[in-house]
């Protein structure tokens, strides 16, 4: 099994996606002990953002891609995405910013969503090409988003599962951590039921 395990919270310590994405590959670990991570804080080791010339390195467009800082970023945006096809089993920190996901991960997303690579267009649309596998969201969020008044401003989760089933990969599960940013109770309930979750996950996953 290929595990690969990001991060993009802008906490240390404090934060519950880390804690939730370790406690995951830490059991995916004790039940295939065989397994090999490869890991990225996408904070430590940010990824540039998507721009003309590094774009250019995997889509038809008009730019000079001669100097060597462009074309170390193709070799990167090209490791990423091999990264990605050659994993099994993807583990995501994915805490809610303003409404959506970290600029970190959409970073990352922008590198590895590649075409002829991920995903190709065909005269019926464009097509995944890296399905089966499956992926854990940790999604971290200060309030309520499932239902009720603040639903409407989900574009995290959403946005998600439309990335990851753009490039073929529909099998996402959810670790949710909810309102924690209403009082050390609230948080600490929802950290509680989050880490209870992990084992039974799991197990499903890596059966």
């Amino acid at each position: 099994m290929q595990i690969l395990h990001l991060d993009s919270s802008i906490l240390r310590d404090g934060s519950a996606s880390r804690t939730l994405t370790k406690a995951i590959v830490t059991n995916l670990l004790n039940q295939h002990p065989g397994a090999r991570v490869t890991y990225h804080d996408l904070v430590e080791e940010a990824i540039p953002h998507l721009d003309g010339p590094i774009g250019a390195g995997f889509r038809p467009l008009a730019f000079n891609v001669a100097d060597e800082a462009t074309r170390r970023e193709h070799a990167r945006s090209d490791q990423l995405v091999n990264e990605l096809i050659a994993s099994d089993v993807l583990v995501v920190g994915a805490p809610m910013y303003n409404f959506s996901v970290a600029s970190q991960l959409k970073a990352w997303l922008d590198r590895v969503i590649q075409p002829g690579k991920t995903f190709r267009y065909t005269d019926t649309g464009p097509i995944g090409l890296v399905g089966g596998k499956k992926v854990v969201i940790v999604s971290t969020r200060g309030g309520s988003y499932l239902s009720g008044p603040m639903a409407p401003m989900d574009f995290q989760e959403g946005y998600l599962k439309t990335a990851f089933g753009f490039m073929g990969i529909k099998d996402l599960d959810f670790i949710r951590a909810e309102n924690m940013s209403r009082g050390e109770d609230a948080r600490r309930s929802s950290m509680d039921g989050a880490l209870k979750a992990v084992s039974p996950l799991v197990t499903k996953i890596a059966a």
